[in-house]
C-alpha cells in the first residue's frame, strides 16, 4: 500500500488545535468580564465565580457522555451540538440582567457546549498516535495556550470599544463557527481512512481492523491508578481553574490595569504553549509521570513567589513561570490515561478524569472567590493553591506502573 502524502492525523492535530484554542480561550476570557459585571451589577464575586464553576463542572460531568458517544459513535455530530449550544449561551450572556439567567446562560448552556472540547480532542488525538502520542498531544494543547494568549486581549479590546454586551455577541458568533466547522474534519480513528496510528503501513503483525488494546470500564474502575490519577487531577485543576479566573482581578486588585491585567493572563498562554509542546516532547523520551511530576513542582513554586509578587514584571514572570507548569500538566492527562489504561475505552475513561477535574475547577474558583470575600485579599487563596498542588504532587509520586494489557 503506497503511504499518503499527508499522513490525515495531521489534519486531526490541526482541528483539535483550533477546537482547543476555541473552546478554553472563550472561558478563561470569562475573567475579563468580570469587573465590567460586576460594574453594572455589584454582585459578589463568589456568585460571578459560581457561574463560571457550574459551567466548568457541568462540561466534565457531561464529558463523561460525550466520551462514550465518541468511542461509540465518533466526534462530528457530536462537535456540531455542542459548538451550537456554546455559542447559544454566549450570546444569551449579551442580555443577561439576573443571576438565574447568568448560571442558566453561562453555567448550564455555556457549560453543555464545552462538554466537548476537552474529551473529543484529546481522545481523538490519542487514538491517532502512539509513539507519539505526549508530542501530539502537547501540539493540541499548544491550541489551549494560543486561545489563552489571543482570546481574553481580543475580549478586553471589544469590551473596551463596544462594552460586554455586543462583545459577547460578536465572540458567540466566532466561538460556533470555529468548532462546528473544525468539528467536521474529525474521525474516530485512523480505521475509518483505512489507516494505522502515526501514519504506519500495515503488515501481518498489525492490521487496520485490529481490535483496540486496553482495559474495559469495568476493569479500570476495580484499579488504583485510575482513581490515583483522578484525584490527582482533581487536586492541581482546583489551583489552575482558582488562577486563571482569579489572576486577572487580583492584577487589577492591587493597582494594575485592566490592559495590564488582560497581559499577565495573556502571558500565562504564551508561556503555556512552550510548556505544551516541550513538557509533550520530553514525555515521549522520560515517561508522563516523571514529566508530571515536575510541572507540579513548577507549579508550587509559581504559588509562592505569588505571595510576594506585586509590581508588574513579578506578575510576568510569574505567568511565565506558573504558565509552563500548567499547559505542561493538562497536556499529559489524555497520554497518561492511554499509558495506564490503554485506548479501548479512554473517551470515557479520559472523561471521568476530565469530570473529576472539574469537580476540583468548580470548587477552587468558589472558595478563592468566597476567601477574596471576606479577607479582602487573595492572599489565603493562593496558599490554599500551594497546598492542593502538594497533595496532587503526592499522589503522582505514588502511582504504580500500569499493568499490561
Amino acid at each position: 500500500m503506497k503511504k499518503p502524502a499527508l499522513f490525515y492525523g495531521y489534519v486531526i492535530v490541526a482541528a483539535c488545535f483550533g477546537i482547543q484554542a476555541t473552546g478554553i480561550g472563550t472561558h478563561v476570557a470569562f475573567g475579563i468580564f468580570m469587573k465590567p459585571l460586576l460594574a453594572d451589577f455589584d454582585w459578589p464575586r463568589a456568585i460571578l465565580a459560581g457561574a463560571h464553576s457550574l459551567a466548568f463542572v457541568l462540561s466534565g460531568f457531561l464529558g463523561i457522555f460525550v466520551g462514550r458517544l465518541n468511542d461509540r459513535l465518533g466526534p462530528r455530530v457530536v462537535m456540531a451540538s455542542t459548538a451550537f449550544s456554546f455559542g447559544l449561551g454566549l450570546f444569551l450572556m449579551s442580555k443577561v440582567n439576573a443571576v438565574w439567567q447568568l448560571y442558566l446562560f453561562y453555567g448550564v448552556i455555556v457549560g453543555m457546549g464545552m462538554s466537548s472540547v476537552d474529551v473529543i480532542a484529546l481522545s481523538t488525538t490519542a487514538r491517532w498516535f502512539e509513539r507519539r502520542r505526549g508530542t501530539m498531544s502537547g501540539i493540541v494543547k499548544v491550541g489551549t495556550g494560543a486561545g489563552q494568549l489571543f482570546i481574553p486581549f481580543a475580549a478586553s479590546v471589544l469590551i473596551a470599544a463596544y462594552g460586554w454586551r455586543i462583545s459577547f455577541m460578536i465572540i458567540s458568533v466566532f466561538a460556533m463557527l470555529m468548532l462546528a466547522g473544525t468539528g467536521q474534519l474529525l474521525r474516530r480513528d485512523p480505521s475509518q481512512k483505512g489507516l494505522l496510528p502515526d501514519g504506519d503501513r500495515p503488515d501481518e503483525t498489525r492490521a487496520i481492523d485490529a481490535p483496540e488494546k486496553g482495559f474495559s470500564l469495568n476493569e479500570a474502575l476495580r484499579m488504583r491508578q485510575f482513581w490515583t490519577i483522578c484525584f490527582a487531577n482533581l487536586s492541581v485543576v482546583f489551583c489552575l481553574m482558582s488562577i486563571m479566573l482569579h489572576i486577572a482581578p487580583h492584577a487589577m486588585d492591587i493597582g494594575h490595569s485592566a490592559k495590564a491585567a488582560a497581559a499577565v493572563l495573556s502571558t500565562i498562554g504564551g508561556a503555556s504553549m512552550i510548556g505544551r509542546l516541550s513538557i509533550g516532547f520530553a514525555a515521549d523520551r522520560a515517561g508522563n509521570r516523571a514529566c508530571m511530576i515536575f510541572c507540579l513542582a513548577v507549579l508550587i513554586s509559581s504559588f509562592l513567589w505569588l505571595q510576594v509578587a506585586k509590581e508588574l514584571w513579578s506578575l510576568y514572570l510569574f505567568a511565565v513561570v506558573y504558565g509552563i507548569g500548567h499547559g505542561g500538566f493538562f497536556t499529559l492527562i489524555s497520554p497518561l490515561v492511554a499509558e495506564h489504561f490503554g485506548i479501548r475505552s479512554h473517551g470515557v475513561l479520559f472523561g471521568l478524569v476530565a469530570f473529576a477535574g472539574t469537580v476540583g475547577g468548580a470548587m477552587g474558583p468558589i472558595l478563592a472567590g468566597h476567601l477574596f470575600d471576606i479577607t479582602g485579599t487573595y492572599e489565603s487563596a493562593f496558599w490554599t493553591c500551594a497546598a492542593f498542588s502538594a497533595a496532587g504532587l503526592g499522589l503522582l509520586v505514588s502511582l504504580k506502573r500500569r499493568r499490561p494489557f
